[in-house]
């Protein structure tokens, strides 16, 4: 454990927690989901600016960036913001990235929340909204601690690049015009929501739609038609029997204490079309989850054999096998050795400023995979908060982890980049 010097001290200090909590608190209030990012990557981009950072802020291509290997999403769009603010210059030390996005989800239902979803508020410690969990919580801990650097008047002996970026939720589109653009570094840190643990792993999770067939008839006389529900159910009897398989046989140490590191969960059934009528087709669609170091096409041939199975077992699906489609975002699994010099710089800056390290991987999708893959660049997640509350009512973040971070993150990019007063 590496203790603080005066120098680092003084940039702890510039931290300013209640800007951070305001500017947070605003930002929750941008309602960024369904391709509406360019709004908050605006403010975003201003804030850089007043934070001392160098920022470009440009129009995506989506049309060529469609052609690139890594590319998916779910949400089809037209327009949207690339933004990176940019603090340093080439003095011979290393460079580093801390990426974040500003998308969210759907808030869903006002009447499960008990505070308001689109208002950042403080209680009890916790800040509540949409977003403030995943992840605008990390984007702006991330930002506050660049700004501390700045205001510090610290020289960094590299690059220190922070990245907004858009659709990450429905597959990273945002990321990959970042890396497509030219900014790539010698390490990344993304502020995801892992309890503070440090994760150099992620699991991979694809979509997938599950079409079942079956035969219409009058509700009254259902044993005339096949209903598409009932056989549905034979499909997912064996993927729940799939999901167990492929969780006992793939074990990895950074996923010890997760009984089922990558689940396979359907998400969505649409069945039917009109409530007296048997269902002649059931849609079913879900996300399968990838092991590392797994070969993601080996992985769809498992899935697609086990649904082959479980119809071959069924007289009427035999004769009508369910349709399988791969489609929307498509999360890699990825992972970064473990002796990686960001893992040591961010273990021992979080330590010094007083959290207990924990090294672990999570089991959840995210731009990771992009950055390592498809930038080849060494990324790890760290950031504050539970993914637990993360898609759902009173989606949360702790005050006291949003501060904890900033500080470490501002720590470990001086200490991995270098600098001088």
């Amino acid at each position: 454990m590496t203790n603080i010097t005066a120098t680092e001290q003084r940039v702890l200090d510039q931290i300013d927690s209640d800007g951070m909590l305001k500017f947070l608190a605003e930002l929750v209030g941008y309602q960024s989901f369904g391709a509406h990012e360019d709004e908050a990557q605006r403010r975003i981009a201003h804030a850089m600016s007043d934070s001392g950072l160098e920022v470009d802020v440009w129009d995506i291509d989506f049309a060529t960036l469609q052609q690139h290997p890594g590319f998916s999403w779910e949400i089809e769009r037209t327009s949207g913001l690339g933004v990176v603010g940019t603090l340093g210059s080439d003095r011979g030390g290393r460079s580093l990235i801390l990426n974040g996005h500003i998308d969210v989800v759907p808030e869903g239902d006002h009447a499960n929340w008990s505070h308001h979803p689109w208002q950042g508020q403080i209680v009890d410690g916790r800040m509540y909204g949409r977003g403030a969990l995943d992840m605008k919580g990390g984007l702006v801990a991330a930002l506050w601690a660049v700004r501390a650097i700045h205001n510090a008047g610290i020289q960094l002996n590299g690059r220190l690049h922070l990245q907004s970026v858009i659709g990450e939720e429905d597959g990273g589109c945002g990321t990959l015009a970042s890396i497509v653009r030219g900014y790539t570094a010698d390490a990344a840190i993304i502020p995801e929501p892992t309890r503070m643990a440090i994760a150099p792993a992620q699991a991979g999770a694809h979509n997938v739609r599950i079409t079942v067939y079956g035969l219409s008839a009058h509700g009254c006389y259902r044993e005339e038609g096949v209903s598409a529900i009932e056989k549905y159910m034979v499909i997912h009897q064996a993927l729940v029997a799939l999901e167990a398989r492929r969780n006992a046989s793939m074990r990895h140490p950074l996923f010890a204490n997760y009984h089922l590191p990558y689940p396979l969960s359907i998400g969505t059934v649409r069945a039917g079309n009109w409530p007296s009528s048997v269902a002649e087709e059931l849609i079913a669609e879900g996300r399968y989850g990838i092991g590392i170091g797994e070969d993601s096409n080996a992985a769809r041939r498992e899935f697609e054999q086990a649904v082959a199975e479980a119809a071959a077992s069924d007289p009427w699906l035999r004769d009508h096998p369910p349709l399988i489609e791969w489609w929307g975002g498509t999360f890699e699994p990825a992972e970064t050795d473990v002796n990686h010099p960001i893992v040591g710089t961010l273990a021992d800056a979080h330590q010094v400023l007083g959290g207990e390290v924990a090294i672990e991987g999570m089991t959840y999708g995210a731009d990771m995979r992009l950055l390592v893959i498809h930038g080849g660049i060494p990324t790890v997640m760290y950031g504050p908060g539970d993914v637990r509350l993360a898609h759902k009512p009173d989606e949360s973040v702790p005050v006291a982890d949003l501060i904890h971070v900033a500080r470490t993150l501002a720590l470990t990019a001086m200490r991995f980049i270098g600098y001088s007063a």
